[in-house]
């Protein structure tokens, strides 16, 4: 099932989070949005070289689209980092399921059906228990930034789907998306200080970051282009499981039982998802 390429961005995206979280005590967050972009734009630019495919495309208005909405996204998400607890800002980032199926409802006229919509909610359901948001009465507007950013990368997603459906190859999509999310990361990291020289070990970190970060935005291209969106969407919540592994393993963090019922209901509703999506679909539900 070609939806299951979201796993395997998810896993990457997680790669690409320790890497951040590493590279936070020596980079700016404009920096690292910067890198970001640079490292996986230069990655796409040689991969497309390597493939023939020419970097111009005829669709540049949604490679622009989905460019500038994935890379508003990220500065939402970012921001919210920086005033909301860590949990609440990842758990308002993870809304972007339950934007997608929204989207395709009002905007594409298509129906996922109650069993998907049901698994994307145990989805959520299972971060929030996961990750145990808090959110106090000052914080009201990072937490309406962080839901935007939620809503921003929905929009995103199913730009990614659509480049697909008209032929759109994924390394072209992905060389875009980072060229856009380079130049805003550039103008953040001069706002906030310029950017800084790099020692060997900051070096590598920066190399993580953009090249976890592009293997992940293909992988995650791929699942939107050939798999089901819906499916696709939905088990983008298992990188919040890998997080929380790689925190375990790396940072000695603790995963308490309410926590572990969290990956749980995750791992139910990839299963259910994955269930769902087997059965025959009526007329108006989504592929």
């Amino acid at each position: 099932m070609q939806s299951l390429w979201m796993i395997v961005a998810s896993l990457l995206f997680a790669c690409m989070g320790v890497c951040v979280k590493l590279g936070s005590s020596h980079l700016s967050t404009g920096e690292l949005v910067f890198y970001r972009g640079a490292v996986g734009f230069v990655m796409m630019l040689a991969l497309i070289r390597w493939q023939g495919i020419p970097w111009r495309t005829p669709h540049w208005r949604m490679q622009l689209s989905r460019g500038f909405s994935g890379t508003i996204s990220l500065m939402c998400y970012f921001f919210a980092l920086g005033v909301l607890p860590l949990a609440t800002a990842v758990t308002l980032s993870y809304t972007s399921p339950l934007f997608v199926a929204l989207l395709l409802i009002l905007w594409f006229g298509e129906r996922p059906g109650r069993g998907a919509l049901a698994a994307i909610a145990l989805g959520f359901a299972g971060v929030v228990m996961l990750l145990k948001p808090t959110l106090q009465p000052d914080q009201w507007f990072g937490a309406l930034v962080g839901m935007a950013g939620g809503m921003l990368a929905s929009i995103a997603y199913i730009n990614v789907r659509e480049l697909g459906r008209v032929g759109e190859p994924e390394a072209r999509t992905v060389l875009w998306f980072s060229f856009v999310t380079s130049l805003f990361g550039l103008g953040w990291a001069m706002l906030s200080g310029g950017l800084h020289p790099m020692a060997a070990h900051t070096l590598a970190i920066v190399l993580g970051v953009g090249g976890f970060g592009g293997f992940a935005q293909l992988a995650m291209t791929r699942a939107y282009r050939y798999g089901k969106t819906v499916v696709s969407a939905n088990l983008s919540y298992s990188t919040v499981i890998f997080s929380s592994l790689f925190g375990v393993a790396l940072w000695d963090e603790r995963l308490p039982w309410a926590s572990l019922l969290g990956i749980a209901t995750i791992i139910a509703s990839g299963v259910l998802i994955s269930a769902v999506s087997r059965r025959p679909a009526p007329a108006l539900e989504s592929d």
